[in-house]
């Protein structure tokens, strides 16, 4: 049974049984009612690529992921896809793996397949890329930083200032050799958080010791080798800043390996306040970075634009700052853990 076979059982035409699926309430009641008997009757499905054709919408929004491993990124998609799932949605996620040519095959696909929008995670991709979405009318959104953003919607962390945080309550603690152990993903938010630490050590009137910067990779081995190789210096730090909590976890084993104590020795600072980061001994001080609402906002802004497509033609590009909050623990010398309420 299709929709041309129900049309002419019920006696109406197709676009009066399209109503029925889509706008019901357009419909009067008994012609409605009529309907519905019939597709019930028939358990008749319908193809939602084919209505996505003839009402140009086809239920489906792509999001690329960075990497499906990494909890931070999970946590973002799970925000997404909540938004996806009230609006009866499916969001197809795609594990681009930070590889930029893995992700425009993905592009490529989800351009083909129709989709009515798509929200990129810390994206890999050049303003090009994006520019050619926007040709085909598809709605972008970027969650995160990204050097190419201007133009587009945008939902991200002020890492920056989160940073600027981190270092001042490190310095607070009486810290003056402060390393920061950093991954090589995601590029530009790191990079943010490297302009906030050395901001802070330059307004405090302390050089920036490049012995101190090391990039590593973005887990929990990376951290371990970076923090390694920082403690084996002639004049190590007495704290090191991470650019993730996964680092972070890395660098306290590597100076537990070194017979140092935590924070006593060495203090350790992480960023993201995932899970873990509450259950490690010693608890980690961190940065809370609000991570599935990062994920709502953006798909919100992202419906928005699908919902209303003609009205924000016109609007300028929205950019959502949000702000971290600092978890202080006990990796960075407080025994009290009173800023976890805060």
């Amino acid at each position: 049974m299709n929709i041309r076979q129900i049309a002419k059982q019920a006696g109406v035409s197709v676009a009066t049984v399209s109503r029925v699926l889509n706008h019901p309430e357009n419909v009067a009641p008994r012609t409605r009612e009529k309907i519905e008997k019939i597709i019930a009757e028939t358990e008749y499905t319908p193809n939602w690529f084919a209505r996505g054709l003839n009402f140009n919408k086809t239920g489906t929004i792509g999001l690329m992921i960075p990497h499906i491993l990494d909890s931070v990124h999970m946590e973002i998609a799970k925000g997404v896809e909540d938004v996806a799932h009230q609006k009866d949605y499916i969001a197809l996620m795609c594990n681009v793996e930070h590889d930029a040519e893995k992700e425009r095959r993905y592009l490529n696909r989800l351009i083909k397949r129709k989709v009515d929008g798509i929200a990129f995670i810390c994206s890999s991709l050049e303003k090009e890329d994006f520019e050619l979405v926007q040709e085909q009318n598809i709605p972008v959104v970027l969650i995160g930083e990204h050097k190419n953003s201007p133009g587009f919607h945008v939902v991200s962390v002020d890492c920056r200032q989160a940073a600027k945080k981190a270092v001042t309550h490190l310095l607070g603690n009486g810290h003056k050799k402060i390393a920061f152990l950093y991954g090589k993903y995601p590029k530009v938010e790191n990079e943010y958080k490297m302009e906030g630490y050395k901001d802070v050590l330059s307004e405090s009137g302390i050089p920036v010791r490049e012995d101190y910067l090391r990039e590593t990779e973005n887990t929990i081995e990376g951290g371990y080798l970076g923090a390694k190789k920082l403690m084996e210096q002639e004049d190590p730090p007495t704290a090191i800043f991470t650019s993730s909590d996964s680092i972070a976890f890395g660098a306290m084993d590597a100076i537990k390996d070194k017979e140092l104590r935590i924070p006593e020795d060495v203090a350790v600072m992480g960023f993201n306040n995932v899970r873990m980061s509450n259950l490690v001994e010693p608890k980690l001080t961190t940065l809370d970075v609000p991570l599935h609402k990062m994920g709502i906002y953006g798909a919100r802004l992202l419906f928005d634009i699908i919902e209303n497509e003609e009205d924000l033609k016109q609007e300028k590009p929205k950019t959502i700052l949000l702000q971290t909050k600092l978890k202080i623990r006990k990796s960075c010398g407080h025994k009290e853990r009173i800023g976890e309420m805060f």
